[in-house]
């Protein structure tokens, strides 16, 4: 009996040792809520000796904490924010350059372009529109098939779309259409788009979540929402317009200034493993590693032919004029947060 009691009482004495020796790291990420547990979880069976923290928003509102905190840090890393607003905090000397291990089995688009870069790349989300078949049924409404067919008056009252200043994804479809339609024509399709929609929402994920219970016939949001929420049954078609698709680069950065400089690397490293690119896999068709993605249910085959060559840098340095100006036009639409 007195041998497994101190049997039991160095097991806990060890796990104590554990538990305070493990570094914990504060994450900020906009990556899906319901996919943070994964992530950590997956993380954690290769370094159980670092715990993760997450701080989780919209892109938008992840971005304006970071630049907010510039004289403070309180991240030690970003994992998962759009390559837009990493090229925005690498511009203002709030990212650690670092060159993890593997970079060179990443795709030049998923990574920055320095020797030694500030941040990789994770995977590409990209804009899909959300319809609910049974409720354009019942308006009588006819399919879409391209951007500018929601500029018709017919669609009056049924789109709902993210509003770009919150999020990451209403800022692609923003900044997209500027660039395949030309400024003027962006903002001209712009007006009439607005004439038809009923709210733009805080978040990329909550038009096509409103198109899946039938709150709205038509949801600009991104094709991993609207695929998930089909193959749970939704009564959604996903629509990839003709004109091309906005996309992203979901990417991974170090704070500068952590204190926690080698836990954050090995995440980093981690975060580009194939172990990793093959988890994005499993939401998203188009990852930074070539030859690991595989088909995504309800995805179309030809994923990259259909999203457009975006302009990241263009769109990162015009990203704060863009939103002034989209505010300033379509605001009186936007949902409180």
């Amino acid at each position: 009996m007195k041998q497994l009691k101190k049997a039991l009482a160095l097991a806990a004495l060890t796990a104590a040792m554990g538990a305070q020796a493990q570094t914990e790291l504060t994450v900020y990420t906009a990556v899906e809520a319901e996919d943070l547990a994964k992530y950590a979880e997956r993380f954690n069976e290769a370094h159980p000796d670092i715990k993760i923290n997450w701080v989780r928003d919209s892109t938008g509102v992840i971005t304006a904490r970071l630049l907010a905190e510039k004289e403070n840090p309180q991240a030690d890393v970003v994992w998962g924010l759009a390559g837009t607003s990493l090229l925005l905090l690498k511009n203002e000397g709030m990212l650690a350059p670092y060159a993890p291990e593997g970079l060179d089995a990443l795709s030049p688009k998923f990574r920055d372009s320095d020797e030694t870069p500030s941040w990789v790349g994770m995977d590409a989300w990209m804009a899909a529109i959300c319809v609910n078949t049974v409720e354009a049924e019942a308006n009588n409404l006819p399919m879409p098939t391209s951007w500018q067919d929601l500029a018709n008056p017919v669609y009056q009252g049924h789109v709902v779309m993210p509003n770009p200043n919150s999020s990451g994804t209403g800022f692609l479809d923003v900044s997209a259409w500027l660039q395949m339609m030309g400024e003027d024509s962006g903002w001209t399709f712009m007006d009439g788009l607005h004439q038809n929609i009923s709210r733009y929402t805080h978040s990329g994920s909550k038009p096509c979540k409103m198109a899946a219970s039938g709150e709205t016939t038509i949801g600009v949001s991104f094709a991993f929402r609207g695929a998930r929420l089909k193959e749970q049954g939704a009564p959604l078609e996903l629509v990839f317009p003709s004109e091309g698709l906005g996309w992203e680069v979901e990417a991974t950065a170090i704070v500068n200034g952590t204190d926690n400089l080698e836990a954050a690397q090995t995440l980093v490293n981690w975060s580009i493993s194939r172990d990793a690119m093959e988890m994005y896999n499993e939401g998203y068709a188009i990852v930074g590693m070539p030859g690991v993605a595989k088909p995504v249910q309800n995805f179309p085959a030809n994923a990259e032919e259909l999203i457009i060559d975006n302009d990241f840098a263009w769109a990162a340095s015009n990203r704060e004029a863009i939103l002034a100006e989209w505010a300033n036009r379509y605001d009186n639409k936007s949902e409180a947060e």
